[in-house]
């Protein structure tokens, strides 16, 4: 079992990427169309444009760490907000995009948050 680290931000890249990019090429997206740095402990995920790979980017304690999934059958679930580079997803967010649960369509119940 990988554990994904959950406890920075978690930012949905929303436009198509090249899945032969590596370290470098998706560190440049995080730095250069996102404005963020990329070993602040967050987690960067990008799908590319068939939306049936998914890679993820993040810092791991000593260094960049890429986590890739390719899916046999079906498709990753693009988030888009108007605009935006980036979409910020919570744990549970992350979960149901890797599960194959629509966000979208998911009817969250109201919570108590912390101000």
């Amino acid at each position: 079992m990988i554990a994904l680290p959950t406890n920075g931000g978690i930012f949905l890249y929303a436009k198509p990427t090249d899945m032969r990019k590596s370290f470098s090429g998706l560190a440049g997206i995080v730095r250069n169309e996102l404005g963020k740095t990329p070993n602040d402990g967050s987690l960067f995920l990008f799908i590319n444009r068939r939306q049936d790979k998914l890679k993820a980017l993040y810092w791991d304690r000593d260094g960049m760490a890429v986590w890739y999934k390719s899916l046999e059958q079906g498709t990753f679930e693009r988030i888009r907000q108007d605009g935006e580079a980036s979409v910020k997803l919570d744990a549970a967010d992350l979960a149901m995009l890797l599960g194959g649960i629509s966000i979208e369509n998911a009817k969250r119940r109201k919570r108590l948050k912390a101000a």
